[in-house]
């Protein structure tokens, strides 16, 4: 049994070693990207466990939702790739068009997003912004989120 949170705070995922096969649960479908919907979802907490994950020894991903995912480490690496790259344009949003909503933010970071599912797209936008809050790399000030140090960049 391997704590896994991110997705939620006390997600599990279940390794049989002999067979080399990860129950991931929601940890990693197939086909998509999980939701982190703060504040039980956490980004920080999710990227950590999936490098954590990537350190385990399986073959094969039983997901929760979806098929079984053969080249499993490949896609655990593909969801690191995808949520760090999706971090970047949160922060780049953040830098072109700081002080934005969270709404506004998302629109601009997710623009690859069906509008359908611009909501859930929210949802995870603001667990990167509370992951770079922590980091001391987005401030968040009556509603509205921008880089830090704006003041002495205008």
């Amino acid at each position: 049994m391997l704590h896994t949170p991110g997705h939620a705070s006390n997600h599990l995922c279940y390794l049989l070693e002999e067979q080399r096969l990860l129950f991931s649960g929601d940890q990693v479908m197939q086909g998509s990207t999980v939701v982190i919907n703060p504040p039980d979802g956490d980004m920080a907490a999710y990227v950590a466990a999936l490098h954590a994950l990537g350190e385990e020894a399986f073959d094969t991903i039983a997901p929760g939702h979806g098929f079984l995912i053969g080249q499993a480490h490949g896609a655990i690496d593909f969801l690191i790739t995808h949520r760090l790259a999706r971090e970047h344009k949160v922060r780049l949003a953040l830098w072109r068009h700081g002080p934005v909503s969270l709404e506004a933010l998302t629109r601009h970071a997710y623009d690859d997003v069906p509008e359908a599912k611009q909501g859930l797209a929210t949802r995870s936008a603001l667990a990167h912004l509370l992951k770079l809050e922590a980091e001391g790399r987005a401030v968040q000030r009556e509603g509205v989120w921008d880089s830090p140090g704006r003041s002495s960049r205008r």
